[in-house]
């Protein structure tokens, strides 16, 4: 059975450690070539997250079985880059990269608001450099990212290591519920804060949308959280472009207050425009519609 999500990425410290060797002394093409063979090893032994990406390709955007098969090693490939595009933008190296926001005036004219901004993003394209883009903006405005706090504390600390001192706070999801004030308090600051909304945790509330023609779970919280507050909701993503370009896309909520439901169905409807244009940056490798059961 293809597993539900468990809140943490795989991936080693030594794995790491060898790619910064050579983005640092080599170039960050060298290791985009090493990648190949790393693309190819997940191809090979990921069962459960092979299983999954190919029911995405075959069955959700009607690709052919030899397409599909063909885009399982693309999308691990891809997935690969955006890590360590992620790694080499804060570890200096951001000026090897060049950007493009569709964005930035979106963002600007909800700041002028002065009841912060809510930014609900997805495991589509690579949304943790969009602090990049951030920076640029017209108002100052900290941000902030809600989090679980659940990845791999060795490789979290490698990366602290190597990389520059990030300016984005981090506000832990607690079962006291005592972000709920941390998330009010950033706001009447005017800040940003950013959340993800396309992974439910087992036995969490969740709601339902139909995405790319099949019904799926989301977690409740983001979408209750977007609808309760009266700071202006976005729907945001930084998607990969060939030759280490990236662009900032961002659309914004219409939805009535305390209609978590609506704000739901945007952001689908969001997803699924970035997936239509973007089809191998889907980087959510578990049973997202729950189609495969235990037997």
């Amino acid at each position: 059975m293809a597993a539900e999500w468990q809140g943490k990425s795989r991936g080693t410290v030594l794995g790491y450690k060898i790619f910064m060797f050579f983005m640092k002394n080599v170039g960050i093409e060298a290791a985009y070539f090493i990648l190949y063979f790393v693309a190819a090893y997940f191809c090979l032994f990921s069962k459960d997250s092979t299983k999954s990406i190919y029911y995405y390709f075959r069955h959700r955007l009607k690709y052919s079985k030899f397409k599909s098969i063909l885009n399982i090693y693309n999308s691990y490939y891809v997935f690969g880059q955006t890590i360590l595009d992620k790694i080499a933008i804060n570890s200096g190296l951001s000026n090897k990269f060049n950007y493009t926001s569709y964005a930035s005036g979106l963002i600007n004219e909800a700041l002028k608001e002065k009841k912060g901004i809510i930014l609900i993003s997805a495991h589509v394209g690579n949304f943790e450099v969009a602090e990049f883009f951030f920076s640029n903006l017209e108002q100052s405005a900290s941000i902030s990212l809600l989090t679980t706090d659940v990845e791999h504390s060795k490789i979290k600390d490698y990366l602290t290591s190597v990389s520059k001192r990030s300016s984005i706070n981090f506000i832990i999801i607690r079962e006291d519920l005592s972000h709920i004030f941390e998330i009010n308090a950033a706001l009447a600051r005017n800040e940003i804060v950013c959340i993800t909304g396309d992974r439910y945790f087992k036995g969490s509330k969740y709601l339902n949308e139909e995405l790319l023609g099949k019904e799926a779970k989301f977690p409740a919280g983001p979408f209750l959280l977007a609808s309760r507050l009266k700071a202006p909701v976005l729907f945001v993503y930084v998607m990969k472009e060939p030759k280490m370009h990236y662009q900032l896309y961002a659309t914004k909520s219409q939805a009535k207050h305390r209609d978590a439901q609506a704000i739901l169905k945007e952001y689908v409807e969001s997803v699924t425009g970035m997936l239509k244009k973007y089809p191998l940056q889907w980087f959510n490798y578990f049973d997202f519609w729950n189609v495969f059961k235990k037997q």
